[in-house]
């Protein structure tokens, strides 16, 4: 009961800085369950091997060196609002840019809302625009699975976004505003229902800054852990079964009213044939042809996905690549790979991965 009261004091705010301060008070509630973790030195070895490969998956990245676009323009007698370009941050910030979206949006507007998309930006958005009170269309040219978001690692991080020397200040401010309230929203969704649970991670490299985003965070000496390398850093996040998460947001828009409409925006013209007199995009990669958006670019991650071992109840990311497990297979990536188009897996990149995940873990040694 206490969840759902918090949740409803969140749901209430309409700002995403206030959101973020409102459930910070909140924290003791959220906090995750107690739960038995793995000895950090006797940690169980992933199982690599090229015969418990299940399926092997390219996905693209909406990458902009700038940052994300969280804007609002004028189309004809229409508002247009944009949630795009979130790189390999899309499900870490899906929450948030769409907060900050739905506050450029709804301020002031009567009648139903169109939602262009349903990858995470979309039902994200969604559902803030469900809950403020309005009814919802979700325009979408496919559903998940098949949506670059059903791809995504599901790692609680915001990856692979932004260039350091190509954001603005104000950009900046979005950032942390959108970071603040995806990490504390994300936080009141983890159980089963969505796919979302805790998970110690293990990274390679050197120190590291304080970060509220990264709990539980040390160093640990090489004869504290059994990978193969020297110091590692310990930390906690959380990870999104995001089959699963997504299967579920999609059941929330319909439980709460919404309607899906499968249709493809070829530009701006169809866009302003709608009847809705407020549309978000939240097309990802498509808003390149479709607004003209040319710093926006393909960055391809391709993954391997082995046989589920229950046992794997840890995360790492470091020279190797990363490793994610979740239910539904261990997640083996690591490549970033801007402008390739293609979505059909390479054979020789998955060996790579292979290859690198394979040494790691066969290098493992139980200090315990």
């Amino acid at each position: 009961m206490t969840l759902l009261l918090d949740r409803r004091k969140l749901i209430a705010t309409s700002s995403a800085l206030g959101a973020a301060s409102l459930v910070s008070g909140c924290a003791a509630t959220l906090a995750r369950p107690a739960e038995i973790l793995p000895n950090p030195a006797c940690l169980p070895p992933v199982k690599v091997a090229s015969d418990r490969v299940i399926r092997t998956v390219a996905g693209l990245r909406p990458y902009r060196a700038q940052g994300f676009v969280v804007r609002a323009d004028t189309l004809g007698d229409k508002r247009l609002v944009h949630n795009y370009g979130h790189g390999g941050a899309g499900i870490t910030l899906s929450w948030g840019t769409s907060r900050l979206a739905a506050d450029l949006g709804l301020p002031g507007h009567r009648g139903p809302v169109a939602v262009l998309g349903s990858g995470v930006m979309g039902l994200s958005t969604a559902r803030l625009v469900q809950e403020a009170g309005f009814p919802v269309t979700l325009y979408t040219a496919a559903l998940p699975p098949d949506t670059t978001s059903n791809i995504a690692g599901g790692e609680w991080s915001p990856y692979g976004h932004f260039a350091e020397d190509a954001v603005t200040p104000e950009w900046r401010a979005q950032y942390k505003a959108a970071r603040d309230y995806s990490w504390r929203r994300f936080q009141i969704m983890v159980g089963e229902d969505y796919g979302i649970r805790w998970l110690p991670v293990y990274s390679d490299g050197g120190p590291r800054r304080a970060s509220p985003y990264r709990p539980s965070d040390r160093q640990i000496a090489a004869g504290e852990h059994p990978f193969p390398v020297g110091q590692m850093n310990r930390f906690e996040t959380m990870f999104v079964e995001t089959g699963r998460y997504l299967r579920q947001m999609i059941r929330d828009v319909q439980m709460a009213g919404g309607k899906i409409a499968i249709r493809k925006f070829a530009n701006l013209a169809d866009v302003a044939t709608l009847p809705e007199t407020l549309i978000f995009n939240c097309t990802g990669l498509g808003s390149r042809e479709m607004l003209g958006d040319m710093e926006l670019r393909p960055a391809r991650g391709q993954i391997a996905v082995l046989l589920p071992q229950p046992e794997i109840r840890y995360a790492y990311t470091g020279e190797h690549g990363y490793m994610f497990p979740r239910p539904d297979g261990i997640i083996l990536g690591g490549t970033f790979e801007l402008d390739e188009w293609s979505t059909t897996p390479v054979e020789a990149d998955i060996a790579r991965i292979l290859k690198a995940q394979a040494e790691l873990f066969g290098g493992f040694r139980c200090l315990a």
